[in-house]
């Protein structure tokens, strides 16, 4: 398969004005992507004109960004709906639900203000395969164009779209699940769930403390939301909660803080859910993580029986191998959580609930869910190279790697993984025994940078 030239992880990314993330590409990308969807439907032999619905979250450059994707698409000849800020599982859910022919979400995520990014869906939800990212990178070296006057798309603002995906995320729950008044802080990161989050858990009888809910358009993930917990956990101590909850500024993470402040990760979520999914049945196939899975999820579900399957790192590569192995349930250390019986991709709010009901109809705390798991020390250090570079292939640091698995062999792992955002190699140990960590970690990392001089 080629290489990419713009897709990485998670969509297209980059710093506000620079490269794709430009009026003038997203305005071509919007093009490119909307005649690859009037082609496809001209081979179905389809003849209406395609319809893409566009979320976004509070960036203040997704005014721009939107206003470019819109008059692309509407060049080409598709039908536009915008959505106004939505979290990026709700555009996934409405694209599906709406029998829209694609779904396109403006948002950097977990990053702040001055990046953002571009993700697309396929009609059924789902996040796009490389084969199909591949195929929008090729239709970018046809000119832009647009079609006959009279064959032009429309763009409308959707109604109650807040309304529908409430009720979507209220249906993922048994029907006489409720709250009962719990006591429950959730931040909003300032970003695309901070309307929706705050009235979904309202609606089913908690008593919410919201923080992270006054958007600016440039506060988005700043000391709030899941890259910053801290704020959440002092906020949860102060007030006595039950416990607190923290989505990224696209609503497609969540992490849980306890009723003592302590933070509980995605790999925390997926061992309380796959533990009580196990139990009541509901659980089909490996559960799935990634290579930053803590080594001691995997030995704690290796005791229970439930079997367990690594992806590369990205939720796309999670619901991927989800799908292959027949799974349901799966996700990311960071808060991805993918619960495919539900959602049809990782969706913070809905994957917070499904934590919800557990806690509720066991009478459990999450301390006390979270009793049979035992995490390993891990610790990762990013090690930068220069354009061109590729340290992590040198043969004097597979060696390196090599010896370092040896010394972590069933204790632990340790392993490399170049990012697909920024030139770094991230170097990451774990094992039961913190100083075999760090020892370990030191001698590995100092090879990556050696190769990288």
């Amino acid at each position: 398969m080629s290489a990419r030239r713009y897709f990485g992880t998670d969509g297209i990314r980059g710093r506000v004005g620079e490269g794709p993330i430009s009026a003038d590409f997203v305005l071509r990308l919007g093009n490119a992507y909307g005649h690859a969807l009037v082609a496809a439907a001209r081979d179905r032999q389809e003849w209406r004109k395609p319809m893409v619905v566009i979320g976004k979250d509070t960036r203040l450059s997704n005014y721009m960004f939107e206003a470019a994707l819109e008059a692309g698409l509407v060049a080409a000849g598709v039908d536009v709906q915008l959505m106004g800020p939505m979290p990026t599982p709700a555009v996934a859910h409405l694209t599906h639900s709406m029998r829209a022919d694609g779904g396109i979400v403006i948002s950097a995520s977990h990053n702040p203000h001055h990046d953002n990014g571009i993700k697309f869906f396929s009609a059924q939800g789902e996040k796009l395969d490389d084969a199909t990212e591949l195929a929008i990178e090729a239709a970018l070296d046809a000119p832009f164009s647009t079609v006959p006057s009279e064959k032009l798309g429309r763009a409308v603002r959707t109604r109650d779209t807040i309304g529908r995906y409430v009720e979507a995320c209220k249906n993922s729950v048994p029907k006489g699940f409720h709250l009962g008044g719990m006591r429950i802080v959730v931040d909003c990161a300032n970003g695309a769930t901070y309307q929706l989050a705050p009235l979904v858990l309202r609606e089913l009888d908690a008593r919410v403390d919201a923080i992270g809910v006054e958007p600016n358009g440039v506060n988005i993930n700043e000391g709030v939301g899941s890259t910053h917990p801290e704020a959440l956990a002092a906020r949860v101590r102060a007030t006595g909660a039950a416990l607190g909850i923290a989505f990224d500024g696209d609503g497609d993470r969540v992490l849980f803080v306890d009723a003592d402040g302590r933070v509980c990760d995605g790999d925390d979520l997926l061992y309380v859910l796959a533990c009580d999914w196990q139990d009541s049945g509901r659980l089909r196939g490996p559960v799935v993580g990634t290579l930053m899975t803590n080594y001691g999820f995997e030995q704690a579900l290796a005791a229970r029986g439930i079997a367990f399957v690594r992806a590369k790192v990205g939720d796309r590569y999670v619901h991927q191998q989800l799908l292959a192995n027949g799974g349901v349930l799966g996700g990311e250390a960071s808060g991805h959580i993918l619960c495919l019986d539900r959602a049809s991709t990782g969706d913070g709010i809905v994957s917070a609930l499904q934590v919800l009901e557990v806690l509720q109809r066991r009478g459990l705390g999450l301390a006390q869910a979270l009793e049979g798991l035992r995490k390993v020390p891990q610790k990762t250090v990013n090690v930068r190279f220069a354009a061109g570079q590729k340290p992590a292939e040198a043969a004097s640091v597979q060696a390196a790697l090599a010896e370092a698995q040896r010394t972590v062999e069933g204790r632990g792992r340790a392993f490399l993984r170049p990012s697909g955002t920024e030139p770094v190699v991230r170097v990451t140990v774990e094992a039961d025994d913190a100083a075999l960590v760090e020892a370990t970690l030191a001698a590995l990392a100092d090879a990556v940078r050696a190769a990288a001089t």
